[in-house]
């Protein structure tokens, strides 16, 4: 199932029908806050279907939702969207009707623009939450966005760079693949690295620096299909992902399908079949990447640690347990300073609700592409592996925890950084110099 083919160079212009670009309108205001040293990058930013195209969406389950996740909860139920709007540097959020204004103002703008109905424009926001808009630079740059996705050659590149915060890298992927002899993209592109610990839902369920992603795709799938399809996806990669615990109030992930690849449109009666497996494992790919690129250019950090957690009784308690050690902030100091203190992993897998039997818990580490775990902990005691060994591989900049619970079947996996000082410095900020305030 997993025939698809990574492109080079792709992003969410990469499937048919599909423009972006990005620029600069000095949303943030130069040299106030995190980010600034930048300069003008672009901070807004627009994507097009050239016809109106199937919508998805899974959302932040923050009580306190932003402004735009607010505008997108409503209008992704009717499953229709032709244009998303998205800025960074500010993020929209508890500016009361007034801001929950402006996102439908920037919808307006930008369908007017482009002239396709307001209700098919969604809006995302991320950036410094409590502080209004400045909406003559949101329009101006939404009229800039517009030409330049209609006078020349639109740059997708752009987009990713203008919903980046705190990132240090462009996050973008795509994939080719065939259904029924068609050839089909998903093209992605997403931003985070602080403020990461997604618990993202589905609008129906609805009412978390800020993880947006964006997906796009030329295939034919129904709406019901296509929630489906994401909301999968989505809880085996973004919702697997932590940097610092934080859910953010404006987490986002919206896909997009305007079915120009022309295949035979995947519903959710054929999601299970050959072709509708296919675009789920094309699908599962794509977001899988883009969350472990969030991890990677986690603030400060400079380990990716994957957490597995096999041998318990029910799914929900594995997750529990690889949530718990993903999060812990001892461990994650531990991490940081290179120590395989497995005794505050532990500690963590006892107080994560989960069902668990101290005396049959195994714990041990392991590097990429090798079956070889040495093994710290067995049946709740420590092992004779020597320290040294462990130290070495925590040393890696890339290592898993593993972690047996052996009571049962279930298994789940996180993916986690470490905590360092640098985390620390780059967002507590100083009150008294703007230019170090974070989002």
């Amino acid at each position: 199932m997993k025939k698809f083919t990574k492109l080079e160079n792709g992003g969410v212009s990469a499937p048919k029908g599909f423009l972006a670009t990005g620029v600069f309108c000095d949303i943030k205001r130069l040299g106030t806050g995190k980010g600034s040293e930048k300069g003008q990058k672009p901070d807004l930013g627009i994507i097009l279907s050239v016809i109106p195209a199937t919508a998805a969406g899974m959302f932040t389950s923050n009580k306190v939702a932003a402004a735009p996740v607010r505008l997108c909860v409503e209008r992704i139920k009717n499953g229709v969207c032709q244009v998303i709007v998205a800025n960074s540097g500010n993020a929209n959020a508890c500016t009361g009707r007034q801001g929950l204004a402006d996102a439908y103002k920037m919808a307006e703008i930008a369908a007017k623009s482009l002239r396709v109905p307001k209700e098919h424009v969604l809006v995302a926001s991320t950036g410094r939450i409590g502080i209004r808009l400045p909406m003559k630079n949101v329009i101006s740059g939404i009229h800039n966005a517009v030409s330049q996705i209609y006078e020349s050659s639109p740059d997708p590149t752009e987009f990713a760079r203008a919903i980046m915060t705190s990132d240090t890298r462009l996050k973008q992927c795509a994939v080719e693949f065939k259904l029924c002899g068609k050839n089909v993209r998903i093209g992605a592109a997403c931003k985070g690295a602080g403020m990461i610990h997604p618990k993202m839902v589905s609008p129906s369920r609805l009412l978390h620096a800020t993880m947006l992603a964006f997906i796009t795709t030329d295939a034919s799938i129904d709406p019901v299909a296509l929630q489906a399809a994401l909301e999968l996806a989505v809880e085996q990669s973004f919702n697997r992902i932590t940097v610092d615990g934080d859910t953010s109030t404006n987490d986002t992930v919206i896909a997009l399908a305007n079915g120009l690849a022309e295949n035979p449109e995947i519903t959710a009666d054929s999601l299970q079949d050959p072709n509708g497996q296919q675009f789920q494992s094309a699908l599962n790919f794509v977001c899988l990447e883009l969350a472990k690129m969030i991890v990677m250019d986690g603030e400060g950090a400079s380990k990716f640690v994957t957490v597995k957690v096999s041998g318990a009784e029910t799914d929900t308690d594995a997750l529990a347990v690889a949530r718990a050690v993903a999060n812990s902030v001892l461990v994650k100091t531990s991490w940081n300073g290179g120590d395989p203190n497995w005794g505050r992993i532990i500690d963590a897998v006892g107080y994560s609700n989960a069902t668990v039997d101290e005396q049959k818990i195994d714990i041990g580490y392991s590097i990429p592409n090798s079956r070889k775990v040495l093994w710290a902990c067995k049946k709740g005691t420590p092992t004779k592996t020597s320290f040294k060994a462990l130290c070495d591989v925590v040393a890696n900049k890339e290592f898993t925890v593993q972690i047996n619970l052996n009571l049962g079947n279930s298994s789940a996996t996180m993916y986690s950084t470490d905590l360092s000082e640098e985390y620390v410095d780059f967002n507590k900020g100083t009150i008294t110099d703007p230019a170090n305030l974070g989002g």
